[in-house]
């Protein structure tokens, strides 16, 4: 048995095909900051009024509830691969949710992810 993930709508394949040409073309290569860890505290995106919450939220250690999903997606995948049986009904339950939170770009990979994992499993059965 095969779960496939969701076909992803049609502008997101365009995006996805474009983005992968002008890689293949070698356009991206020269960016600002190639190679290079990306600033994650910079915080110029976010308003100056909410700078103060979001800041103690970070540091707090909340998360956005899809990070939170994908972290435990993670986790029972692991679980899954390791051949723990149970795990398949709560991971399908996290990648439906991330389709209906608008995720699918995210969900598209944990899907592909929780495939592999379940035919790994079948497999070794």
């Amino acid at each position: 048995m095969s779960l496939s993930p969701p076909a992803l709508p049609a502008w997101e394949a365009l995006i996805e095909a474009r983005i992968a040409d002008a890689q293949r073309q070698g356009e991206l290569d020269d960016l600002p900051g190639a190679g290079r860890p990306q600033d994650l505290d910079d915080d110029a995106w976010v308003p100056a009024e909410l700078r103060m919450a979001y800041r103690l939220l970070k540091n707090a250690g909340v998360v956005p509830p899809e990070v939170h999903d994908l972290n435990e997606i993670g986790s029972l995948l692991a679980r899954l691969r390791a051949g723990e049986a149970g795990e398949a009904p709560r991971l399908h339950a996290l990648l439906l949710r991330l389709e209906l939170a608008g995720r699918s770009h995210l969900a598209a990979q944990a899907w592909q992810d929780y495939d592999a994992a379940l035919t790994g499993r079948f497999a070794r059965s």
